[in-house]
């Protein structure tokens, strides 16, 4: 667009965050200006970091400010799209009284309450007996295990159901950790199924459970597979880019 130099993505949030990062610079790249942290040091090769706070890069002490802007004109592109990823990522949860969590696809209010029951969904709310003297490291401890328990309440009765559908016995199920993965199957018959699931809509619970149970009979992603995905659960492919979707916008807790 000529005539208006255009921001890039988050460009103007780095001259407030990156400058601890090293010196704040700017430079015009095709799509407009990009500020950027610049730090020196011994190490090779060059190196660009794209995160909320904006841009940073790190070069040998001995390489010239062209060279490395001619780096950044060459990793534009790559740079555009790891800036869009950063701003659709939400930021750390805050572990206190008032803040929500989804559960099933519903956002739940977090209240630290009096009493003995130690964590209880209540009419939307998630009620959590701790002391008033209660750290954020507690009421972090006690709904995630508690998350966990309802991710296997939820998960358990759906693996037998699939399972009955596909004429099987009930495989193992255990709960993963995963950051990158929803599910996976082993060679077994094992069924991983990440708890970060229960955060979900029940029709995506579905889909992943369904996509795991499938390779049951197919281990693989060839026709035939996604041919059993789509029996468990029809529309499945548009399951699966609501999943990529809002897999997205899940608090990092």
């Amino acid at each position: 667009m000529r005539g208006k130099v255009m921001q890039l993505e988050l460009a103007l949030d780095a001259p407030l965050r990156a400058g601890a990062r090293g010196a704040l610079r700017h430079t015009v790249l095709a799509g407009g200006a990009l500020w950027y942290a610049l730090a020196r040091s011994r190490r090779r090769p060059l190196c660009i970091r794209v995160d909320r706070g904006g841009v940073a890069v790190r070069a040998p002490r001995w390489t010239p400010l062209a060279e490395i802007e001619s780096f950044l004109r060459d990793k534009e592109r790559w740079i555009r799209r790891r800036l869009e990823d950063a701003r659709r990522v939400p930021p750390p949860f805050v572990w206190a009284s008032g803040e929500r969590l989804p559960l099933l696809g519903e956002p739940h209010a977090i209240r630290v309450v009096p009493g003995t029951a130690p964590v209880r969904r209540v009419a939307g709310t998630i009620e959590v007996a701790l002391g008033p003297d209660a750290q954020p490291r507690q009421l972090r401890g006690a709904v995630l295990a508690w998350l966990r328990s309802q991710a296997l309440e939820v998960f358990t009765p759906r693996l037998a159901d699939f399972a009955t559908r596909l004429g099987l016995p009930v495989p193992e199920l255990r709960l993963s950790s995963a950051r990158t993965q929803w599910g996976s199957c082993s060679a077994r018959g094992r069924i991983l199924l990440n708890w970060r699931l229960v955060h979900l809509p029940p029709a995506l619970v579905d889909y992943v459970v369904a996509h795991e149970m499938a390779h049951l009979k197919e281990l693989n992603h060839s026709r035939r597979f996604w041919a059993v995905v789509e029996s468990l659960h029809p529309g499945c492919g548009e399951a699966r880019r609501e999943l990529e979707r809002l897999g997205r916008q899940l608090p990092e807790l």
